[in-house]
């Protein structure tokens, strides 16, 4: 007798139509048509140019500058955040009082949307009338007011300080979710052995949380080469191009019609991207340890 499906096979072809619609094709003519001179003038007649557009990005300062922000944000970024969120995983994973408060404190910016964070530091670091240059006057520290949306030297630092805020918290939950995983039993042996605190972090702890360093630092590297929304909202790219990143640099030549090239330069940020990812998490599984 055959068998009767509670939900049959065909309840799945509506959402992988919608997928292949929206997802699938829309990537496939991404990779095709950045190997060719398809623009917004000739939108119906796109000639094939072979590797010329990759060719023309990497004689493009402005590209140039926008590979040079996005690798030096996700690696700041990633760095602060692995950093941030372990201190803060250590400390809330101790006995203090109101941890639980501020976890959820620590691990709320975490699910503000990247719009509305990007609109709030705004208004914390603008000119006139900001949070941040309002505390400096109050303290004394006049001098250090600026402009640090609209300065070059502090823009991009700005933007990467709101990414280390935002992502810290989500980082710590992983952490806790390592530590509290890691059996006390290690902990009593080492004292035993008369080893200290440091001694315990250094050869238990940091080894023990491997495959949390691994979820961490991989997620992170990939959110650092994708960003777009709060360099967009809080910069878009500027002053000059002092913050264009990669997906910003897109969206530009995307809008002004050159959509083979924004299609190559998607291409190259995808390679780079999963590049980046595989080497990452393969380097950082073999440290792992099984607990």
């Amino acid at each position: 007798m055959k068998e009767k499906k509670f939900y049959p096979n065909y309840f799945t072809y509506p959402a992988i139509i919608v997928f292949t619609i929206f997802y699938c094709i829309p990537i496939i003519a991404s990779f095709v048509m950045s190997f060719t001179n398809w623009n917004i003038k000739r939108i119906s007649e796109p000639k094939f140019v072979a590797f010329k557009n990759f060719g023309r990005l990497f004689r493009d300062d402005y590209f140039l500058l926008a590979l040079k922000n996005t690798i030096l944000f996700a690696v700041v970024t990633t760095l602060g955040i692995v950093i941030l969120g372990l201190l803060l995983a250590l400390l809330l994973n101790s006995a203090i009082k109101g941890k639980t408060f501020l976890r959820t404190c620590f691990y709320l910016p975490a699910v503000l949307s990247l719009i509305v964070v990007g609109i709030m530091f705004k208004a914390v670091f603008k000119l006139d009338g900001g949070i941040l240059n309002q505390i400096l006057t109050a303290v004394g520290l006049e001098n250090l007011v600026r402009d640090w949306l609209g300065d070059g030297k502090t823009a991009m630092w700005a933007i990467i300080f709101v990414q280390i805020w935002k992502w810290s918290g989500f980082a710590m939950t992983i952490y806790l979710a390592g530590l509290q995983g890691i059996s006390k039993d290690y902990y009593e042996a080492a004292t035993i052995d008369g080893a200290g605190t440091w001694q315990k972090f250094k050869n238990i702890t940091l080894p023990l949380l491997a495959p949390a360093f691994t979820v961490v630092i991989t997620m992170n590297t990939i959110g650092g080469f994708k960003v777009f929304e709060q360099v967009y909202v809080m910069t878009n790219g500027g002053p000059g191009n002092a913050t264009q990143v990669l997906n910003t640099y897109i969206y530009k030549e995307f809008s002004k019609g050159t959509l083979g090239r924004s299609s190559a330069a998607s291409l190259l940020l995808f390679l780079m991207i999963s590049v980046v990812a595989v080497l990452v998490n393969r380097a950082l599984t073999k440290r792992e340890v099984e607990m």
